[in-house]
């Protein structure tokens, strides 16, 4: 009995390494000959892929990429004009601003993305047990032959003839289209943006990491387009697969590289969604300093109550740089400290700093999906709050929970009552709304959760808010530039009706960084821990 055809749509069409130096890669023949513009390949070279990694071809095929004659050393790579390897590395990309003021046939690209998957079928048919590496080079070697053929062709027939620039684009947009995020592969690759926000197929705003906003090009060819692509990614994605459809129509995800994804469709009038690309990875207090969204004094604060293991949260509207705080306070731990994350995505990714934190564990939850059990859970629901329960056998010191929007509020507290210094981030428009927003999450968590048990759980075990602001501004070109800073830092202690709060960084009038406020006198021993006492009240307020 025949095995059926291979399905390409079953490779792992996401993942994102990074190929190592091309001067440590042996080239194959096949790469050698295409690259030259040798002509095609035959299916037995095709399933002669080689077990070492080579590295990807040149997508133009002209004299930037002629083999040098025998016993000439090869020239060197063209310093302009030339035709440039373009591979799935996300440095050697086009810009975003160039796919978007280049025109691309997408039709044709579809085409082609047709012929090489027909094509990678049938040259895997007998050839499964290839590698993801080896499967994706097989892929481009086919590419490279396609673009041959159909310039080729061009020519035959009387019509213009590509560029070199035209044929590097072409194939790269059939590449990403086989294996990758398709249209939005050059924006997620782009170094420079840091948000992509789409509203409908055709309305892309780009948030760039100098906090300027521009249009960016259409993802799509239509809306439908767009569903289809966000349904498949969310189905077949190795990393954490994920429902999409009418019936779950919110989709919370991570991509490989470490972008969040959110989306959603059918519950509004358009298919919405926001690629968060996380830049700063490895942040420190005081580069955050040196960007203007904290002064010295402020930084010497909250690194002295990070090591006097106080219980943080960090609150501040959506994209106000949150989890780039955490990032910032947890880079303040020692190395050696036992520590775990908590998330519904993986969005801190401290597990992959392994010289900044040796000892981590990182949990991720997973949705559930199908009908609804007895105890209120979908089937294979994996919640925060269970993963916590299950930590407190695993050696921690430090728990930290990602962020809370919902039921989370409760892992949030369990890991502050432990005193460990938990650190946790919420969405809120100022400090003392931070603590609303707590105690109103626990109170929807279930009945079982009185308002009075919240205030008193919110008031006993957090310490410190920290809260950013996020403002937006024209600019002169009729663009738009976000700004964002530490608005105020507060203490919050038991009160008689409640959490009773205090302005140690009380907001300032002139705007951006806060200002010395009120130090309550048991903070003062944060001096212990670098806590600048001389440089707080020298500047506090008379």
């Amino acid at each position: 009995m025949s095995q059926p055809p291979f399905d390409p749509t079953s490779l792992p069409l996401f993942a994102q390494e990074t190929d190592p130096p091309e001067e440590t890669r042996p080239r194959d023949d096949i790469s050698q000959r295409l690259a030259a513009g040798a002509g095609s390949v035959s299916p037995h070279d095709r399933h002669a892929v080689p077990t070492q990694t080579p590295p990807p071809p040149t997508w133009g095929m002209g004299q930037a990429a002629a083999t040098p004659p025998p016993g000439q050393p090869a020239a060197p790579p063209p310093s302009s004009g030339g035709a440039q390897r373009v591979s799935t590395v996300p440095a050697q990309r086009l810009s975003a601003d160039t796919v978007h003021d280049t025109e691309i046939d997408w039709s044709q690209v579809a085409e082609l993305r047709t012929q090489a998957s027909e094509m990678l079928t049938g040259a895997l048919q007998d050839r499964q047990h290839l590698d993801q590496q080896a499967q994706r080079e097989l892929g481009r070697s086919i590419i490279v032959e396609l673009l041959q053929t159909t310039a080729a062709n061009n020519l035959a027939v009387g019509r213009r003839a590509w560029s070199m620039d035209e044929q590097d684009r072409i194939g790269q947009a059939v590449f990403d289209a086989l294996f990758g995020l398709g249209r939005l592969q050059p924006l997620v690759d782009d170094e420079h943006v840091e948000n992509i926000e789409i509203t409908g197929c055709d309305q892309v705003l780009l948030e760039y990491t100098d906090g300027t906003l521009r249009p960016g090009p259409p993802v799509a060819e239509n809306d439908q387009e767009l569903i289809d692509f966000l349904v498949f990614l969310a189905s077949r994605s190795e990393v954490n697969a994920r429902p999409f459809s009418e019936a779950q129509p919110r989709l919370h995800m991570r991509l490989d590289g470490g972008a969040r994804l959110a989306a959603t469709a059918w519950v509004t009038p358009r298919p919405s969604m926001v690629i968060r690309r996380h830049r700063l990875r490895e942040i420190t207090l005081e580069e955050l300093s040196e960007r203007g969204m904290l002064d010295a004094v402020a930084v010497s604060f909250l690194r002295a109550a990070v090591k006097a293991k106080k219980s943080i949260v960090v609150a501040g509207a959506q994209g106000a740089g949150k989890t780039t705080m955490v990032r910032a306070l947890c880079a303040e731990l020692d190395p050696w400290e036992r520590i775990g994350t908590f998330e519904t995505e993986y969005e801190l990714h401290l597990h992959e700093l392994p010289e900044k934190h040796r000892r981590i564990v990182a949990w991720e939850s997973r949705p559930g999906s199908g009908e609804v059990g007895a105890d209120g859970r979908q089937a294979g629901e994996i919640p925060l709050d269970d993963l916590l329960y299950d930590s407190f056998r695993f050696n921690l010191s430090r728990q930290i929970v990602g962020e809370v929007r919902g039921r989370e509020v409760l892992a949030m507290i369990k890991a502050m009552q432990s005193g460990s210094g938990s650190i946790s981030t919420t969405h809120s428009a100022n400090a003392v709304g931070a603590i609303r927003k707590l105690i109103t999450c626990a109170m929807e968590a279930g009945s079982h959760v009185t308002e009075a048990y919240a205030e008193r759980a919110v008031a006993e075990h957090i310490d410190v808010i920290v809260q950013l602001q996020l403002d937006t501004a024209p600019t002169a070109d009729g663009e738009a530039r976000r700004e964002r800073y530490v608005s105020e830092i507060i203490a919050i202690h038991p009160g008689e009706d409640g959490p009773a709060t205090t302005h140690v960084f009380q907001p300032n009038p002139q705007g951006g960084a806060p200002i010395p406020g009120i130090l309550p006198d048991d903070y003062r021993s944060l001096a212990r821990w670098g806590f600048d006492l001389d440089g707080y009240f020298a500047r506090a307020p008379q």
